[in-house]
């Protein structure tokens, strides 16, 4: 990332950066030694349910470098979080870790806070799971009253056990149970999308599934997109990432990706194996799938 702030492109492309030891010192550092162009960070543990406190000299730091680079920036909330779940204890701890990554999101200067769709834990159907997704989740979307508030966006599933959102038409539902919260947008995850059962190769798979999300959502919801290769076939209803091009996704999707309207304007973020020298490769492979 150069000193001057670039053009932005079509599409811009990063990925999923480390920042224990400092949000800006060792986010940005990362990010500049992939030529990022967007990035994404964790604001506590993704596998516990703490909410810490920011560094206030990080995070302006932080801020002013994604400002000064035109480098949107995004927040991945911790995995644990499902407002679906059976054990109340959850549902109330997801709503204090959901409230927590909003707020650093907003803190740190993010567009936007991923935050996975989750599942009917207990044997419960879909619909009570839903009507409790709307109770504890359309209070946290309307506290979103600050211009600078982040987009909420709902990350699909590969589709194991009981989960409320792996389809493209899945999101229907879930929108629905938001009153399609003007906050609230979408986060395709191509790995995900693909083992939950859409076939993104072929001529016009991308595409395809593309249209069916608008279809569903509307246009202008979809603002961020994992993109990621799958180690399993498509349907497999698992959730392996694999680098760009190495897995059964293959290049062209990722290609057909940057030409749909859709897509317009929305960053690519990748959360690809391999560690820095897989995730810089990753990066330089879809900038030239994108520029070539």
């Amino acid at each position: 990332m150069s000193s001057r702030a670039p053009l932005p492109s079509r599409n811009p492309i990063g990925g999923h950066v480390p920042v224990a030891g400092g949000l800006h010192d060792v986010g940005m550092s990362y990010a500049h030694d992939l030529e990022a162009e967007t990035v994404q960070v964790f604001v506590a543990n993704p596998r516990g349910w703490a909410t810490p406190v920011g560094n206030p000299r990080q995070d302006e730091a932080f801020r002013e470098a994604c400002a000064a680079q035109a480098v949107p920036a995004y927040v991945h909330a911790p995995y644990l979080i499902n407002f679906g779940s059976h054990t109340e204890a959850t549902a109330e701890r997801s709503v204090e870790s959901m409230r927590h990554s909003l707020r650093r999101g907003r803190e740190i200067g993010a567009l936007g806070v991923v935050v996975h769709t989750g599942s009917a834990t207990g044997g419960r159907d879909r619909s009570v799971a839903l009507k409790q997704v709307r109770e504890y989740l359309l209070p946290l979307l309307d506290e979103l009253t600050h211009d600078d508030d982040p987009f909420l966006l709902l990350e699909s599933t590969a589709g194991q056990g009981a989960s409320l959102c792996s389809r493209t038409w899945d999101f229907g539902p879930y929108f629905e149970a938001l009153d399609a919260h003007p906050k609230l947008g979408v986060c395709l995850d191509t790995c995900h999308i693909f083992a939950a059962g859409h076939d993104l190769t072929g001529p016009a798979g991308m595409h395809q599934t593309l249209d069916l999300l608008v279809d569903t959502v509307g246009e202008g919801r979809l603002k961020l997109i994992h993109a990621n290769d799958s180690k399993d076939v498509v349907g497999a209803h698992k959730d392996r990432h694999e680098n760009i091009g190495a897995g059964h996704i293959g290049e062209d999707p990722f290609r057909a990706l940057m030409t749909h309207p859709a897509t317009a304007g929305v960053p690519l973020i990748i959360e690809t194996p391999g560690g820095k020298e897989g995730h810089a490769a990753d990066v330089e492979r879809l900038k030239k799938l994108r520029d070539g």
